[in-house]
């Protein structure tokens, strides 16, 4: 059996550990929420305190993002990525075993930190190993766990709480991750770009903190507990980000390096996907709410009608090579961008009985996402050298995560803005697609042809 193993292709068992890792970790990002109702009647406690379970994930996440570049240059990203994913493993375990409610914080925290840590490196492995000509057959890879994951969540999350029990939606990622780890232990290779690659100590104290603060205030926003708090921790957060960019531009070994951004089509690329997972995010989260609370579905028929969503991504990833290759860069982003603002206003048309129509338009919102998230991953690293691609990887995710947590804090604030009834989800579909047009017109600037237009930004410094 070793001796197989041996002659799989190292770029294949890169391909397969990264979609293992980020599968499981962007399909824990959204399958807890269908869960918390069951989490507030097992331990006994109330909605405002169990939505600590996700508070705790989501800002030892955005913590733990900005030191994952510098981890994976310094020790290798085979190392820091196994450490990672079995921290996540290990800490799903956790979670499904838990007792009380801190048990279970405490472990979804151990759970962020190492998703924090393992999706930019994964990230930086899959770039590493294929070169910039050949990832464009990587969406099929590329979209399956970034955007299928989290239109899965709900699905996975209503059929254990309603068929078996919300631990599963953490013991599920057991038999993957092993099996994943062991494979990723025989087969990646090790990659250490600067073993003596310093740390950006004034950076992370600025970093780590901003980036928690935000997220913290955009979770708390959503969920509605403790509003003075949030924006409170909101604006220092801002402000540590402020002093962070500052700081940054300045520093030889930046813990993010901000000039990155320098490159047109990482910056061009990087905004557009910031503003598609505001609106995704925004209806996931807004849609999921309407169809239960709204129009009287059940968690479990909620999770059916936005199967078609993953479908629609997957259709997508299928597509994006050959679209490509005719329609360039440009034309394919917008379009798709555009084809997702008119879905996301779609579902204000969506009546409680219009089962095909709610499919229908899951599936198309599902399906240019899928096109524009494929596409723009590609576009972003196109001219990003192999050395710089850690410090990419991690500035990518953080941008993902701060674009989802803004996605649905929006939501939530247009539905508190407007006040209960059918109409505040509405304006909130409706805030969701004005972000996908903003995208629109970010996409018409990406220029063509993407690959052959700029040096590698490492080589210009």
């Amino acid at each position: 059996m070793t001796t197989a193993l041996r002659r799989v292709d190292p770029r294949i068992a890169v391909c397969v550990c990264y979609v293992a890792a980020m599968f499981m970790n962007g399909m824990d990002a959204t399958i807890v929420n269908v869960a918390l109702p069951a989490l507030v009647e097992d331990f006994s406690v109330s909605a405002s305190s169990a939505s600590s379970v996700n508070v705790g994930y989501l800002v030892s996440l955005a913590v733990c993002i900005p030191v994952s570049g510098w981890l994976g240059d310094r020790y290798g990203t085979k190392r820091v990525f196994l450490a990672a994913f079995g921290a996540f493993v290990l800490a799903s375990a956790l979670c499904g075993v838990s007792g009380d409610l801190l048990q279970l914080t405490l472990a979804r925290v151990l759970q962020g930190a190492g998703g924090g840590v393992m999706s930019p490196v994964a990230l930086t492995l899959l770039f590493r190993a294929y070169p910039s000509a050949e990832r464009v057959r990587l969406s099929k890879v590329l979209l399956l766990p970034t955007a299928v994951a989290p239109a899965l969540g709900p699905v996975l999350g209503g059929f254990f709480v309603e068929h078996l029990t919300w631990r599963w939606g953490f013991f599920v990622n057991l038999p993957v991750g092993i099996a994943a780890l062991v494979f990723g232990a025989l087969l990646l290779r090790e990659d250490v770009q600067d073993p003596d690659k310093r740390f950006d100590l004034r950076g992370f104290a600025l970093a780590a903190p901003g980036l928690g603060l935000v997220v913290f205030s955009l979770e708390g926003i959503a969920s509605g507990a403790a509003a003075t708090l949030s924006w409170v921790a909101g604006v220092t957060g801002l402000l540590l980000l402020g002093l962070l960019v500052r700081s940054q531009l300045r520093a030889e070994h930046p813990v993010l390096d901000l000039r990155l951004f320098a490159d047109d089509h990482f910056r061009r690329a990087s905004l557009i996907l910031f503003t598609c997972l505001v609106g995704f995010l925004g209806t996931l989260y807004g849609f999921t709410l309407m169809y239960q609370v709204e129009l009287g579905a059940s968690a479990w028929e909620t999770g059916l009608v936005t199967l078609p969503k993953a479908a629609g991504l997957m259709i997508a990833s299928q597509l994006v090579p050959q679209a490509h290759r005719r329609f360039g860069p440009r034309l394919l982003i917008a379009g798709a961008m555009l084809g997702a603002a008119v879905s996301f206003a779609l579902m204000n048309a969506i009546g409680p009985h219009d089962v095909w129509l709610a499919a229908f338009v899951q599936l198309a919102s599902g399906f240019f996402v899928g096109g524009a998230t494929a596409e723009l991953q590609v576009v972003a690293f196109t001219t990003i050298d192999k050395a710089a691609t850690g410090g990419a990887s991690t500035l990518f995710n953080v941008q993902r995560q701060v674009g989802s947590a803004l996605g649905v804090a929006i939501t939530a604030s247009v539905l508190a803005a407007v006040g209960p009834g059918l109409a505040s989800y509405h304006w909130a579909m409706l805030a969701s697609a004005g972000f996908a047009l903003v995208g629109v017109l970010l996409a018409l600037r990406v220029t063509e042809p993407v690959a052959r237009q700029r040096e590698p930004v490492a080589a210009r410094r």
